[in-house]
């Protein structure tokens, strides 16, 4: 791993519905019912001064993050998953809100919070963190299951006192809305606890940890890189657009892939793991095929104008044999790309042990330690 030298901020927020049995403190809104669990993770980034670093920490990390809280069970059902983004310290955001904006709500659409990531740029010096928490946990749509997990993870290496809300307002809304609040410090951890970064005890119980945000990862070789480079370009053959901007998001994909390997192999690599995976990576909402898999009767209501040239001028009972026979391709790619992926996995890890390992904590290493150990709390286990 090469190390940069590093002065950045940066700001993480993972947020998923919290109810500990074991604090005693009221949590109030909560319903129990049986639906289907959730993990909503809102990433609130620090655009402010120089946090070019951490920035690419967050671009890479995202795939990492997913793949973990994907391997997440609950009474053998797998939670669904949700992310927002938002900035906060940009100059030209409006002074009166705090220098923050929201670039994504909660979605699943992997490829666009993705693109919006790598949209990212530097230009501020405002870094309110009471503000930025209180507005994400007041602004999100946040999922109010028992069974639901929140959790935010902050990060910055400025003081956390910073802006006009102060922080406790913002934990005490945490507290109620049942979210853990991790901060993470960009520095040395005893000068975080001196700029007011240790309060896990104040929001939800979470954690405080501090990172080297401008450490890189560095790429190891292994034998199963271009085989997954060359089944990720087959799996991708497989998608087949509709609607009127199916052919933009379909495109998008293949930009996002680009953009991934140009940054970071591993992080290429580590996305076509999360595309081999239905249940975290669906694009129903412009791909035929994921979207007959959430409606086996689709291929009778879509818009034929709207489809491929290839298919514009198909009978409906064709269009359904070729969404069957594209499935039946991607359901076997996709097993592919999962067998290789733990080839790879497992090739990297003797590697590290070979090695001895790496023991600088980055914003990757550090959020994935955490979820593991929180998910515990809501009757959920890392598969």
């Amino acid at each position: 791993m090469k190390v940069l030298p590093a002065s950045a901020t940066f700001f993480i927020v993972i947020v998923t519905a919290f109810i500990d049995p074991s604090i005693k403190k009221p949590r109030t809104n909560f319903t129990t019912t049986n639906a289907n669990p959730k993990i909503q993770t809102a990433i609130l980034i620090d655009v402010s001064g120089s946090m070019e670093g951490l920035i690419e920490q967050a671009k890479a990390q995202l795939w990492n993050m997913v793949t973990i809280m994907g391997k997440a069970k609950c009474d053998g059902v797998t939670p669904g998953i949700e992310i927002a983004l938002y900035e906060y310290g940009r100059a030209t955001n409006d002074r009166k809100t705090g220098f923050i904006k929201q670039l994504s709500p909660f979605t699943s659409d992997l490829d666009q919070l993705s693109q919006e990531l790598f949209k990212l740029t530097t230009n501020g010096s405002e870094n309110y963190c009471g503000q930025v928490i209180y507005t994400s946990l007041n602004e999100l749509k946040w999922d109010t299951s028992s069974s639901s997990y929140k959790v935010i993870f902050i990060s910055g290496n400025e003081s956390f006192l910073q802006g006009t809300l102060p922080y406790i307002k913002a934990c005490d809304l945490a507290n109620k809305k049942g979210v853990i609040v991790n901060t993470i410090y960009c520095g040395d951890r005893l000068q975080g606890i001196q700029e007011h970064w240790d309060l896990a005890g104040e929001c939800g119980n979470g954690s405080y940890t501090n990172i080297n945000q401008d450490a890189r990862i560095e790429d190891i070789p292994t034998p199963y890189d271009s085989t997954l480079v060359v089944l990720n370009g087959k799996l991708n053959g497989t998608y087949l657009w509709y609607g009127e901007n199916g052919a933009n998001a379909y495109n998008m994909q293949a930009t996002v892939d680009q953009s991934n390997f140009s940054n970071n192999k591993s992080a290429g690599l580590k996305r076509a793991n999360v595309k081999s995976n239905s249940k975290l990576y669906s694009n129903a909402q412009w791909d035929l095929i994921d979207a007959s898999n959430a409606d086996t009767t689709f291929y009778k209501k879509v818009d034929m104008k709207t489809l491929p040239d290839s298919l514009k001028n198909s009978s409906r009972d064709q269009l359904q044999k070729v969404i069957s026979a594209k499935n039946s391709e991607r359901v076997l790619i996709q097993n592919d790309i999962q067998k290789v992926s733990k080839q790879r996995s497992d090739f990297i890890a003797t590697e590290n042990a070979k090695n001895g390992g790496s023991n600088i904590a980055t914003l990757e290493s550090e959020v994935e330690k955490i979820i593991k150990q929180q998910v515990k709390r809501f009757n959920m286990k890392i598969e």
